[in-house]
């Protein structure tokens, strides 16, 4: 008989709530959640639970000998930095689905895992239930592959998904994705790019076997979209997703970015609508390959736990084998994008260094410039492109079919 894993559970909101209603249909792993640790023990359940499970006692779960696997979930990347590094240091093995904590400070976290002699797996950090973090750990572990790209953020697609297949102004559409619960009350962590982000760091390391600080990386959402960027994506047959990408440009170096692209119908992205993900593959000797599923929520979020519960029943641990090549290719920003800005009053033809411009529109409703702009010159572009009067979208260059 196999013997039964206790879980330490750390967090019991959304997704939190599934894992326990999860591991409890999951008859073959063989687990059980020994204790729940929360930060308010009066906030009302959506679940009964036994009486004495649930603590707000980090110690209770970190010093309890008889627990085998710490799950963390919770919703504060400072805490989950807390409970992640104090329990590999005391050899515990832990799962957990905080890709804020872990793309900021992944580079600790492997070294406390060697160090330790124990494993942190997060394959539902990154895309729900798409168990893109393992796929490309396993199955793509080579340089043969040349880029990771997708829509990572289910919230931010489903607001689109409402402006360009149901015709929703963008405002109506962000305001039902905060009611259905797609989007906080606070969406900016979604709109503005950064959980893509995030998400993309942490899949760079195991395409690439390179880490990449958040700061070093252009990052753009879709906050500021208008009418006109709408229009003018529909008068060209195309839909503008929120799109993450890594991409080795040679051997010797790659780049990556998060922004707003326009699709056409022929990419495989085009057809990812609502609060789903799609992630695109590609490699020197397969051409493109395809992954679909739901990018966020209790129970699709809480199956990919589950996967990452049961792969370290049978030992299974990140070896970061990429990072370990020799031949690394290196990070570069000095790379020339095709992109879109439309403004209103801000001067952006005098503001961004172009390096040519293609196209030029102005009217007295809006105006926009198309034209070739080095990824390094948006970066340092940051701040005036942040203006509410300014959306950037991306004109893909890179592969293209």
């Amino acid at each position: 008989m196999e013997k039964t894993i206790n879980i330490g559970l750390f967090g019991l909101g959304v997704v939190g709530t599934g894992i326990v209603s999860v591991i409890a249909r999951a008859k073959n792993a063989h687990a059980v959640i020994r204790r729940i640790c929360v930060r308010n023990l009066d906030k009302p359940r959506s679940i009964e639970l036994p009486e004495g499970l649930i603590t707000d006692n980090p110690d209770d779960i970190l010093l309890d000998p008889e627990i085998d696997l710490i799950v963390e979930v919770v919703d504060n990347a400072e805490a989950s930095y807390r409970i992640v590094t104090a329990a590999l240091r005391r050899g515990i093995p832990v799962v957990s689905g905080s890709k804020a904590m872990i793309a900021r400070h992944l580079p600790e976290l492997i070294s406390l895992q060697r160090q330790h002699h124990t494993a942190l797996l997060y394959d539902a950090s990154s895309c729900g239930s798409i168990p893109v973090i393992r796929n490309l750990e396993e199955y793509y572990d080579n340089d043969l592959l040349l880029e990771v790209k997708g829509i990572l953020n289910g919230s931010s697609n489903y607001i689109l998904s409402r402006v360009f297949d149901h015709g929703e102004p963008y405002r109506q559409a962000l305001k039902r994705a905060q009611e259905l619960g797609f989007a906080e009350s606070d969406p900016s962590f979604d709109i503005e790019g950064f959980d893509s982000l995030f998400k993309l760091i942490i899949i760079t390391v195991h395409a690439l076997g390179v880490y990449v600080a958040p700061s070093e990386i252009f990052t753009y959402g879709i906050s500021t979209i208008h009418d006109a960027d709408i229009r003018y994506a529909r008068e060209k047959g195309m839909k503008i997703k929120l799109v993450a990408q890594v991409v080795k440009i040679s051997p010797e170096t790659f780049t990556m970015f998060v922004m707003p692209e326009f699709v056409s119908p022929s990419r495989y992205i085009y057809s990812v609508d609502d609060e789903y993900n799609g992630v695109v593959i590609r490699g020197e000797c397969y051409d493109r390959q395809f992954m679909f599923g739901k990018g966020a929520g209790s129970l699709p979020t809480a199956s990919s736990i589950l996967s990452d519960v049961m792969a370290r029943r049978h030992g299974y641990c990140y070896e970061y084998k990429k990072m370990a090549y020799p031949d690394r290719p290196a990070y570069t920003t000095d790379i020339p994008l095709k992109v879109y800005v439309r403004y209103f009053d801000t001067p952006v033809t005098s503001l961004l260094p172009f390096q040519r411009i293609t196209e030029q529109y102005t009217s007295d409703e809006n105006n926009y410039v198309i034209g070739e702009i080095l990824l390094s010159d948006l970066i340092a572009c940051r701040r005036q492109l942040s203006a509410p009067d300014v959306f950037v979208t991306n004109i893909t260059r890179f592969f293209e079919e």
